[in-house]
């Protein structure tokens, strides 16, 4: 979501109607050893747009303390994909404090080699790994 409305700059609500639970269920049952019911994707959606809302009203906050991590990058350099993901797991990292902060950049790091490029996985750990060291975030490392 935060990707797509990244770069077509799509109103929030045009972007969170074009990802449908039904369709999240369906791809998730297709996977070896995944069974989604539609409640499950249903929650699923809502915690996602959760952070894609939360990442967007946040931004100014969230990629100035990306670029404090980021040495020698600014945030309009940063690949799309590595931009809506660290954006994703910094406001994680601030405002869901219940996640805790290692399950974040792990999963932050996932997407990063599933979605990215090459380096991705070790930009996007960089990054995150330098914030958690010199910023205090709510909740705990494990």
């Amino acid at each position: 979501m935060l990707y797509q409305h990244d770069l077509g700059r799509s109103r929030l609500e045009e972007v969170y109607q074009g990802f449908k639970p039904a369709d999240f269920a369906l791809e998730m049952a297709e996977k070896p050893n995944k069974r989604y019911r539609l409640d499950q994707a249903n929650e699923a959606m809502e915690y996602a747009r959760t952070l894609f809302v939360g990442a967007v009203e946040n931004r100014t906050q969230i990629d100035e303390l990306i670029e404090s991590g980021a040495t020698n990058w600014r945030i309009v350099r940063m690949s799309a994909v590595d931009r809506s993901i660290l954006r994703t797991a910094v406001y994680e990292l601030l405002f869901e404090g219940e996640v805790p902060q290692i399950v974040v950049v792990d999963e932050a790091i996932e997407l990063a080699k599933r979605f990215g490029s090459e380096q991705s996985a070790s930009f996007v750990n960089g990054v995150l790994d330098g914030l958690l060291r010199k910023a205090d975030f709510p909740g705990t490392l494990e």
